[in-house]
C-alpha cells in the first residue's frame, strides 16, 4: 500500500503538530507519574524524556507557545514524587526557549493546580484565530475551523508492529477539521485504530472515523507517511 498525499497546515514531529500560522506546538497527553504507578517495570524514565523530547522540538520549530492539549498528569488521586520537578523542568525548558507554556486540563489533570501555576484554558484559541486546542474528552463549547486534540492515544497497526499515529479529519465535525494527537508519553500503549468506529472512540469529536487520515512518522527517513482514510484502511493494513 502507497502512502496517500495530504495537504495539511501543520507539520508532524515526534508525537507532535507545529502550526506555523499561529507559531505553536502542540503536544497532548504527557501523562507525567505514568511510570511511578505502573505496576510494571517502565522501559524509560517518563519524566527526562518528555523534557529531553521536548527540548528537541523546541529547537526544531523555535514556537511562540507550546499548548499541551490535555492530561499533563497521569494520576488522579495524588501527585508521585519526581512530578512536580519535572513539571518545573518543562516550564523552564519552554521559557528557555522563548516560549509560553499553556495547559488545556484533561480528565486526568485533578491535581494540575498543585504543580502548574501557569497559563490554562478548557479551550485555547491560537493566534492564527481559526484554531483551538482541547483534550477533547467533551465536546468544545467554542467554534473553530480547527480542533487539535489528544485522549484517544491512536496507533496504527502495520505489518504487526502498533505505531503511534496522528488522525486527520478535514471538515469532519460540523464543517470544522479534526486533528486527534497521538500520546506524547512513550509509555501509552495506544488505541489500535485501524478497525475502530466513531462510537469506539472516546472523544465526541470522531463523528465519522471513516473520514480521518492516519499518519505515522518515519524517524529514519524524518518523514511523515500519510495513510488513506481509516474506511480504507482497515480493508487494506
Amino acid at each position: 500500500m502507497t502512502a496517500a498525499a495530504v495537504d495539511v497546515p501543520f507539520t508532524v514531529a515526534d508525537r507532535a503538530v507545529y502550526l506555523p500560522s499561529a507559531e505553536t506546538l502542540v503536544v497532548a497527553d504527557v501523562h507525567l507519574g505514568r511510570a511511578a504507578t505502573s505496576s510494571v517495570d517502565a522501559p524509560i524514565e517518563d519524566g527526562s524524556d518528555a523534557v529531553s523530547r521536548l527540548e528537541g522540538l523546541l529547537e526544531r520549530f523555535s514556537p511562540g507557545t507550546v499548548a499541551i492539549a490535555g492530561d499533563l498528569l497521569h494520576s488522579f488521586s495524588r501527585v508521585p514524587r519526581g512530578v512536580e520537578e519535572t513539571v518545573a523542568d518543562l516550564v523552564a525548558a519552554t521559557d528557555a526557549a522563548g516560549a509560553a507554556l499553556v495547559v488545556t486540563p484533561g480528565n486526568h489533570d485533578a491535581m494540575l493546580e498543585g504543580v502548574y501555576d501557569g497559563e490554562t484554558a478548557a479551550e485555547y484559541r491560537l493566534e492564527d484565530g481559526e484554531t483551538v486546542v482541547l483534550h477533547g474528552h467533551e465536546a468544545p463549547t467554542v467554534a473553530a475551523d480547527r480542533y487539535v486534540v489528544g485522549h484517544d492515544h491512536p496507533s496504527l497497526s502495520v505489518d504487526g508492529r502498533k505505531l503511534p499515529c496522528l488522525l486527520y479529519g478535514p471538515g469532519t465535525y460540523d464543517g470544522a477539521d479534526v486533528v486527534v494527537l497521538p500520546a506524547f508519553t512513550r509509555l501509552a500503549p495506544g488505541s489500535t485504530v485501524n478497525g475502530m468506529r466513531s462510537g469506539d472512540f472516546q472523544t465526541p469529536l470522531v463523528t465519522d472515523a471513516d473520514a480521518f487520515y492516519p499518519a505515522v512518522r518515519d524517524v529514519t527517513g524524518d518523514e511523515t507517511l500519510w495513510f488513506p482514510p481509516l474506511g480504507e484502511c482497515r480493508q487494506l493494513l
